[in-house]
């Protein structure tokens, strides 16, 4: 059997732990050592987690650790220098996301990437919910025919600023940190954007970015998709942090509603069947969703490292995905339809 990939962690903060969970899962992989600045940070969460080899210095970790991969589990201003570092060690990479502030940053992480002839894959992990999982599937197997309208929604009043306080200082908020999760979605159910229009709006007084977004996407393929996504909204029941989903095609509808319901409708009738997410028992509710989905990522991380295949959210996929981000900023500020560059 082949040995086990030993896995370097970068980064010991907010969401480091779902990282370190999902990795003792994923069979044939895990992290073997650490890096953070913060040297509480750094020993609390080793010794959490049983790992000895604990590094202040990124540079210092790839230069005395024989590592198969780094895991960026930092936020975005060191994901450039972080992947440029690792490349230049020839160390495949994972990165969370967002992959970069903007597209000059990415398209030279990406470069430098193929340049080492490493892979590079970014964490944009809401693809990877198994919901989310159950409605491509049910898409692919011609379900509801030739999808040509959808909509995907996240709209809640959840505080996401108690335990990540840094998000309400940005210009940017919603559309950068989570309305980029729902573009990947449109990419991922619908296929390739070639026009978008966004609206934005700041409703919470106490943050400096949007906490209100409001996109249409018309794509190649014909389908109309609309992305709507608020941190200002309350209702009878919070669903944070569901992802819900509409879609309609030539030959019946879905709707992926609370609680995980997938509902679909064709000449037959309705069918509604339950695909709620595993809950691992390092998980807890109702964050479980997104947790699981982080160990699914890196399952398939594990697998592409181990089979050399193309990750599915590769950098270079990962471009398209910020550049509708990019898009739909503009679209916001200038008040028109804006056509996204492409790759």
């Amino acid at each position: 059997m082949a040995s086990p990939l030993r896995g370097g962690l970068i980064g010991c903060g907010f969401f480091a732990a779902n990282h370190l969970h999902a990795w003792r899962e994923v069979v044939g992989a895990g992290i073997v050592a650490l890096c953070d600045s913060n040297p509480a940070r750094l020993h609390a969460t080793g010794d959490a987690f049983g790992i000895a080899a604990r590094h202040a210095d990124a540079a210092a970790m790839l230069a005395v650790e024989r590592l198969d991969f780094v895991d960026i589990a930092t936020t975005v201003p060191s994901h450039r220098p972080l992947v440029e570092l690792a490349a230049r060690h020839r160390v495949p990479m994972i990165c969370q996301k967002p992959f970069a502030a903007d597209l000059v940053d990415a398209v030279a992480m990406t470069d430098a990437a193929t340049a080492a002839g490493v892979p590079l894959m970014v964490h944009e992990n809401f693809r990877w919910q198994t919901p989310l999982r159950a409605v491509r599937q049910a898409i692919d197997a011609g379900r509801i025919g030739t999808p040509f309208w959808g909509r995907i929604s996240f709209r809640s009043a959840y505080d996401v600023f108690a335990g990540q306080p840094y998000l309400a200082q940005g210009e940017r908020f919603i559309i950068e940190d989570l309305g980029i999760h729902l573009l990947d979605l449109a990419r991922f159910l619908f296929g390739e954007a070639v026009q978008i229009t966004a609206h934005t709006r700041r409703v919470n007084p106490a943050i400096r970015g949007e906490d209100v977004a409001t996109i249409l996407l018309g794509h190649a393929g014909g389908v109309t998709s609309v992305v709507d996504c608020s941190y200002a909204t309350r209702l009878a029941r919070e669903p944070f942090p569901e992802t819900l989903v509409e879609i309609d095609g030539s030959a019946g509808t879905l709707r992926l509603a609370q609680d995980y319901r997938l509902t679909i409708v064709d000449a037959g009738g309705a069918a509604t069947s339950d695909v709620a997410p595993a809950l691992r028992p390092w998980a807890s509710r109702p964050w479980h969703n997104i947790q699981e989905s982080v160990l699914n990522i890196q399952r398939h991380w594990a697998e592409c490292l181990r089979t050399g295949g193309m990750p599915e959210t590769s950098g270079s996929d990962n471009l398209r995905t910020l550049a509708l981000v990019q898009a739909a900023y503009e679209s916001a500020v200038a008040g028109r339809t804006v056509i996204p560059p492409s790759f």
